[in-house]
């Protein structure tokens, strides 16, 4: 049984995207759902894809490389509040990931959103992880 399915998430994603896989498969759930839609509209992986042929149901992502140097896109997933610690932060305190060029995912009461929608829609939650 996992305690922390955001943190298997995350390292799925990072180990495939270091090992050059093109296609990652991680068991579904409805907040990891939303957050590879973040990921997607950001433009971190190339697509995904819901199956819910089984009961939990899977997620395959398609990671997405440098055309040049093959490098993957994603250079860093970090996660940041934890079971055994939450990191809950406001509407004003919302951090920003390296100066703006990355991606802090906020947990909030209005659904799952980057920190940017946050602070316009003036509200605050837990910080799940920060991507670039």
């Amino acid at each position: 049984m996992l305690t922390d399915p955001i943190s298997d998430y995350l390292t799925r994603i990072r180990n495939a995207s270091r090992a050059g896989h093109r296609v990652v498969n991680i068991p579904a759930s409805n907040l990891k759902k939303e957050v590879t839609k973040i990921l997607f509209d950001q433009g971190y992986i190339l697509s995904y894809k819901f199956e819910d042929d089984t009961v939990q149901g899977n997620i395959k992502i398609a990671l997405k490389y440098d055309k040049f140097t093959k490098a993957p896109v994603i250079k860093r997933l970090q996660r940041v509040s934890k079971p055994g610690l939450r990191k809950y932060t406001g509407a004003e305190e919302l951090p920003r990931v390296l100066n703006g060029l990355g991606v802090a995912i906020v947990s909030t009461s209005h659904g799952v959103m980057t920190s940017k929608q946050a602070k316009q829609e003036n509200v605050g939650g837990e910080v799940l992880c920060y991507v670039y």
